[in-house]
């Protein structure tokens, strides 16, 4: 029996599906306040134990590892009657996230923009090596699974973002979707947050930047194309490997890799202007393929492309060092050894444009493929600057109050 201490929980409840039939298995979610000195989570069900024999099928972590900065444990409990390989794999639980405001600063010199729209927090495709997991630690769960089994969502970000780009305070500039994790994550099907906001964003003709692995994006090719007749749309594709066995198991819910591709293709066919990411790029697995990605994308039809070496923050390291170990364990020190020589000795230094390419000969050589690769192929590594200067705000566009929530009536939660 798993033992769970929290001092805060709420019980799930089935809530009708708005975009369809079924039901969507959701709680509702309050941010602790930043003074409480809490960060328990509200939960629908305990989550997994520390530790796991092995990988979790669908899922790119197999286990929570503690939170940095939680005192209080889940701890498995004993019985020696029952083996952990037959446990079910973790449901996905969606939690309601009543934030006030949408669009999300940052000072970062080295990301490319300085405002994004992230309507949900986690990230069902469950990528292992997802630089973003960390962010979960700030919400009172784990890294690990509950980084893609407990999906934050914004159910009013749509209305939020139109209120906020009305705001006279609001100057227009590049919003990024998301600067954290997947818009396009299995949920968006269903829920719609995404295409949304990029309704909002093309009524106002604000540039936006698109971030994704997944080929849901084309289903909003009208507002993409919306966007790129006044210069104000770029969406890129990250593409990590095409293997499709690999990225079976290193992005368990993205799009496979030919369908990334297929994404670019009827992008560049709608005149929506589409970058490459191969991004991560993991020295010692996958960074052999940089040229044979870059060679497919370019012929899909990419116009630009970029690259980041592999990020492993805080506890993503640990979780990446036992996925190779369960997946690759004959690669395994390889592995970790270049991104070491990579990270000055480390498995992550944190430095602003290091952390994004790394140092040493290593480096350099993954930089050079890249730019030769780039030559080779025709493809761009800078792109034109989004233009701001067809932003409008419409007269219908001013702030109203919210629509009916996604989730249903929340008198009736």
């Amino acid at each position: 029996m798993n033992v769970f201490i929290s001092r805060r929980t709420t019980v799930p409840e089935k809530i009708p599906n708005p975009r369809g039939s079924g039901y969507l298995r959701t709680v509702r979610y309050s941010p602790p306040h930043p003074r409480s000195g809490g960060h328990s989570p509200p939960v629908g069900r305990p989550s997994p134990p520390t530790a796991s024999p092995g990988p979790v099928r669908g899922r790119g972590a197999s286990d929570n590892p503690p939170n940095r900065f939680e005192k209080l444990r889940l701890l498995p409990g004993v019985d020696a009657d029952l083996d952990p390989a037959d446990e079910p794999s973790p449901a996905t639980d969606f939690l309601r996230d009543s934030t006030s405001s949408i669009i999300a600063r940052n000072d970062s010199p080295d990301v490319g923009f300085d405002a994004s729209v992230n309507p949900y927090r986690g990230c069902e495709h469950g990528c292992v090596y997802c630089f973003a997991r960390p962010t979960h630690e700030y919400l009172g769960f784990s890294a690990g699974l509950d980084f893609e089994t407990r999906i934050l969502v914004k159910e009013d970000a749509p209305q939020l973002l139109r209120r906020e780009l009305s705001s006279p305070r609001w100057v227009p500039k590049v919003v990024a979707m998301s600067g954290v994790t997947d818009p396009y994550q299995p949920v968006e099907g269903r829920l719609g947050l995404t295409r949304g906001c990029l309704g909002v964003l093309a009524e106002f003709r604000n540039p936006v930047i698109i971030i994704t692995k997944n080929h849901r994006v084309t289903r909003d090719i009208d507002h993409l194309a919306e966007l790129a007749a006044v210069g104000a749309v770029r969406v890129c594709l990250s593409v990590t490997t095409l293997d499709p066995s690999l990225a079976r198991i290193m992005e368990p819910r993205t799009s496979t890799p030919a369908r990334r591709l297929a994404a670019i293709e009827a992008l560049a066919r709608a005149g929506v202007p589409v970058a490459v990411l191969v991004a991560p790029t993991i020295p010692g697995l996958t960074d052999h393929e940089m040229p044979a990605i870059l060679e497919a994308a370019a012929g899909a039809g990419a116009g630009l492309a970029g690259y980041v070496l592999l990020r492993l923050p805080h506890g993503v390291g640990p979780l990446f060092e036992r996925w190779l170990g369960q997946h690759f364990p004959e690669r395994k020190e390889k592995v970790l050894n270049r991104i070491r020589d990579m990270r000055g000795g480390r498995l992550y230094d944190p430095r602003w444009s290091i952390r994004q390419r790394g140092q040493g000969v290593f480096a350099k050589q993954i930089l050079q493929v890249f730019e030769v690769s780039c030559r080779r192929f025709g493809l761009q590594t800078h792109g034109p600057e989004l233009s701001t200067s067809a932003f409008r705000r419409p007269a219908e566009a001013e702030p109203s109050g919210m629509q009916l929530p996604l989730f249903g009536d929340p008198a009736g939660v």
